[in-house]
């Protein structure tokens, strides 16, 4: 089942995650909807130094937003930083230095930001896809601590604060490769087996959307959503992916692309007409499975999922 998946995934893939699938959608967008004055409003990006993530940073420093960019290397963080306000010519904008990998730092960083700031949007954009099977210091495995652990406790700490702003929103960056998944509960640090990174990145990003999914259900006062960016030049793609990179390079959308429906998700105000816990793809809800896959989860095997990632973050709780 998982060649019939990943066979008709890359077929969809070619025809919409492409540069050329970006075009073909952008037509039917309202431009109208990005036209919005964030000024007062405080944004929370993960990963916000390079790629898609520095590309939705820009775009709302450009419209007013305060962004507070949450990366791991200062260095690099720093350096976009001045970029996004040279070019914004918005001062507030600040760096927060946390590796999304290592509980204790995210559990930190949550907890003072709570104290010292208001949040408005989150935007769970930092992501993680080693090759090789890689554990923390913590002793988790990198890519479930990154992609999942660390996304969870990140959104879970700073849920209380949301419910105190107006239109208070959380918006995942995924992807198209969950298509590819089932929801496996009882492998979730990969430890059985041969370690796949790229399988354990889609396994990562299906479990992303399933939190979306809760989260919307638990939190009504919030809009969730989740979506796929297409497939980007990025540099996290050129890293990860080397020989998908060279086959596909000029078929790949620009980071502006990729981060439109992300911006559109935390700005518009046409995106909180949709219900929240959706899965979207160019401005669009999109379905989260294939056709005839059999990549469904049932409640229990979800109920699992929330209960191991509740006691990991409760375990390592400074």
């Amino acid at each position: 089942m998982s060649i019939y998946r990943n066979a008709v995934w890359f077929v969809k893939g070619l025809q919409e995650y492409t540069k050329s699938g970006y075009e073909t959608a952008a037509k039917h967008f309202a431009p109208e909807d990005l036209d919005v004055n964030l000024s007062g409003r405080s944004f929370v990006i993960t990963g916000a130094n390079s790629g898609i993530g520095k590309a939705t940073a820009q775009e709302i420093a450009n419209r007013g937003g305060t962004v507070h960019m949450v990366c791991r290397n200062k260095d690099r963080a720093e350096a976009a930083k001045d970029e996004i306000v040279e070019w914004s010519k918005n001062q507030n904008v600040y760096v927060h230095i946390v590796d999304m990998s290592s509980v204790k730092q995210v559990w930190e960083f949550a907890q003072n930001f709570s104290q010292n700031n208001a949040v408005h949007v989150l935007i769970n954009n930092a992501g993680c896809m080693v090759s090789q099977r890689e554990l923390t210091e913590e002793g988790l495995e990198k890519n479930f601590a990154t992609n999942t652990l660390g996304t969870y406790i990140l959104t879970t700490a700073l849920i209380p604060s949301l419910k105190k702003a107006k239109d208070p929103r959380v918006v995942t960056v995924s992807s198209g490769g969950m298509l590819t998944q089932k929801l496996n509960t009882d492998d979730l640090q990969f430890e059985k087996g041969t370690f796949d990174g790229t399988m354990a990145y889609a396994q990562n990003k299906r479990q992303q959307v399933i939190l979306t999914e809760r989260w919307a259900s638990q939190n009504k006062e919030i809009h969730f959503s989740s979506m796929h960016p297409g497939w980007a030049d990025t540099p996290a793609v050129q890293l990860s992916m080397p020989s998908f990179y060279a086959k596909m390079q000029s078929r790949l959308r620009t980071e502006a692309m990729g981060a439109d429906t992300t911006v559109w998700l935390a700005v518009s105000p046409a995106a909180v007409n949709q219900p929240s816990g959706l899965f979207f793809q160019d401005r669009k809800a999109v379905a989260t499975h294939l056709p005839l896959a059999s990549s469904r989860s049932s409640p229990q095997e979800e109920e699992k999922l929330l209960a191991v990632l509740e006691d990991l973050a409760l375990k390592f709780k400074p």
